[in-house]
């Protein structure tokens, strides 16, 4: 399933997904809603943990209002799953075809990674509008974006950057007209995670969404 133009423009109202991994599900609300406190409204919770698609459907019934993604959906089963436990869209690191066709049949938004530009006119070629361009800065960031993606202007295709994207330059992809948001990792610490800081972790988000406006 492609992305709607609403969820996209949804997602550019935030401009950043604070993107992370859950190790204890009784976290995930409480981070949540630290995010959200601190205007962050959408994230990425990746399937890196076993305790991931538990804190999936945790967030989905315990933070109503968060938009959820979930990223590293790297098998057809998993894409139906996340769709059942509560996700708004997923992202994966590739292009895999079984996975974008499992979300469509699922219903589930999604964005495959891309990193080449025949990874995009696969993508493109399977229906897919909105792709995560992976890994961002490694692949070269803005100048290799905009050379990969000068071709496929006229597509008005748009863009989810995210590996190697931080406070310093995030409001450069920002400035590109086909980038609506953008990934951070950098913003839920880990440590403030097991410290249970759930004050310093909306501190952090404050500090991001203040910068972006």
């Amino acid at each position: 399933m492609n992305f709607p133009q609403e969820l996209v423009e949804r997602l550019a109202r935030t401009g950043i997904v604070a993107g992370f991994s859950i190790n204890q599900v009784e976290h995930a609300v409480p981070l949540a809603k630290a995010l959200l406190a601190g205007g962050i409204e959408v994230i990425e919770l990746t399937l890196r943990t076993p305790q991931g698609m538990d804190a999936v459907r945790a967030i989905s019934s315990g933070v109503p209002e968060m938009i959820i993604g979930v990223g590293t959906i790297l098998s057809p089963d998993q894409a139906h799953e996340v769709k059942a436990a509560g996700a708004d869209f997923g992202v994966a690191p590739g292009l895999n075809p079984r996975v974008i066709q499992a979300a469509k049949e699922a219903g589930l938004p999604f964005a495959p990674g891309i990193a080449t530009p025949s990874d995009l006119e696969a993508a493109i070629e399977l229906g897919c509008r909105f792709v995560k361009f992976f890994p961002a800065d490694s692949l070269g960031g803005i100048p290799y974006l905009r050379s990969m993606g000068a071709p496929y202007k006229h597509l008005d295709l748009g863009y989810f950057p995210l590996g190697g994207v931080n406070a310093g330059n995030m409001k450069d992809y920002l400035a590109e007209p086909n980038v609506p948001t953008v990934g951070g990792s950098w913003i839920v610490q880990n440590d403030l995670v097991t410290q249970e800081d759930w004050a310093g972790i909306t501190a952090r988000a404050t500090e991001v969404t203040k910068a972006l406006k």
